[in-house]
């Protein structure tokens, strides 16, 4: 390649790789034999929510401290404007090389990546409501500071850390066919599309972007960037960036395949889906490409194998559970059961040995009675329940229906 806007070849990105081998580790690329009989194509996690501090983000950053500490100039620290993961990558990679590190990170951060941060020896910043508010004040400190400003995909040296995944991707599976990869800024979809294309150039890339903050919905379409709301919110925390990089642009324009976009009810269901399939956690930006095969966003091509890009398992714990809820949920494996009946013994025990009869598990009951819209004499039982799907749902309604009882889903069996 060598060109000038875009300076990385194979050749740097195979150095850069080898340069980081004492600082990342390889991580793996499971073939899983669940999602490959669903699918009917051979389907591979590559692991990076196994790589140390949790993400990719260590190759990008580790790359570009050792860079900086190979210039000659007298580096003093160094700070970054992150919502989580970059900040952790840099915070060891600054605490590997001996340098003070500050990170900046909106006051939404999960705590685990706080946490984690701190636990690395940075100092840690909340500020602002958004990656860009908190990029402000990060460019501020390391003027005041005289540290080094570290941005988390808009870098060659950053880039080329990201490109590993895909060098790794290749030597263990020559004739891999698709690469789904999450996107935000860019970082991570530069490195790899510029590490397999390269060498594969057939390899499709494919980006995934949530649909609540998809700047790049209709980049390859024509040239633009989508507008994002101020208030845009999603699970997917990691990849929620308004304005992607300049640098970036311009390897997706040349080297990315396709853009899709995902809603956080895909989202929820593939973090589900990641913790039954893999036993490991995916956060919500780690695994849209995953809700993206789910959905049928990515049709496998005849005889190709596929990549799934695992790209983060930082997740706070507390959103790991109601993502779970909500996973269920929109595919019909938990339910929340509404049921008017007479307030008199017995009706409720017949109402949970129908439940039981239809191989259903009931979570939680719960009565409402005394209020306006229950009428004198009945109660309202709520119910939540595990059911196989919206079929098994629909079929516990319509039985209630042949028996005249009023029973609703709260979560809209037969919808999603």
């Amino acid at each position: 390649m060598g060109t000038q806007d875009m300076p990385l070849d194979l050749a740097e990105l195979e150095a850069v790789h080898r340069r980081l081998g004492g600082e990342v580790i390889e991580t793996p690329l499971w073939a899983n034999d669940f999602m490959s009989r669903e699918f009917g194509a051979p389907i591979f996690f590559k692991l990076e929510n196994l790589q140390r501090t949790g993400s990719f983000k260590l190759r990008g950053a580790s790359n570009k401290i050792n860079r900086l500490l190979a210039g000659g100039k007298e580096i003093r620290g160094v700070v970054a404007a992150s919502a989580g993961n970059h900040a952790q990558g840099l915070a060891r990679a600054a605490m590997a090389a001996g340098l003070p590190a500050t990170v900046v990170m909106p006051v939404s951060a999960p705590l685990t990546k706080i946490e984690s941060c701190r636990t690395l020896g940075a100092e840690v910043i909340l500020s602002g409501t958004t990656l860009e508010d908190a990029k402000q004040v990060a460019d501020r400190l390391a003027a005041e500071r005289r540290f080094e400003f570290v941005h988390p995909y808009d870098d060659w040296d950053v880039i080329a850390g990201q490109g590993g995944v895909g060098l790794e991707i290749v030597a263990a599976l020559p004739d891999v066919g698709t690469v789904i990869v999450p996107l935000g800024g860019g970082g991570l979809i530069s490195g790899i599309a510029l590490a397999i294309k390269l060498q594969r150039p057939a390899t499709r890339i494919i980006g995934v972007q949530t649909a609540a903050v998809a700047p790049f919905r209709n980049f390859l379409r024509d040239g633009t960037l989508e507008a994002v709301s101020p208030t845009a919110h999603t699970i997917a925390d990691g990849i929620k960036v308004k304005s992607p990089g300049m640098l970036t642009r311009q390897v997706i324009a040349r080297y990315v395949d396709e853009i899709v976009v995902v809603d956080d009810n895909a989202i929820a269901e593939a973090m589900v889906s990641m913790l039954e399939r893999t036993r490991t956690i995916g956060e919500g930006a780690g695994v849209v490409g995953l809700a993206a095969l789910m959905k049928g966003l990515v049709v496998p091509r005849a005889g190709e194998s596929i990549v799934v890009i695992v790209s983060g398992g930082n997740a706070d714990m507390s959103l790991v559970g109601r993502s779970i809820d909500y996973g269920l949920a929109s595919s019909g494996r938990l339910m929340s059961l509404v049921v008017t009946m007479p307030d008199s013994p017995g009706h409720l025990a017949a109402l949970l040995g129908t439940i039981a009869e239809h191989g259903i598990n009931v979570q939680h009951v719960e009565h409402r009675r005394g209020e306006l819209h229950v009428p004198v004499g009945m109660t309202e039982v709520i119910m939540q329940i595990e059911t196989r799907d919206f079929a098994h749902q629909q079929e516990l309604l319509e039985h209630f229906a042949r028996q005249g009882l009023a029973a609703r889903s709260l979560l809209g069996a037969g919808g999603g």
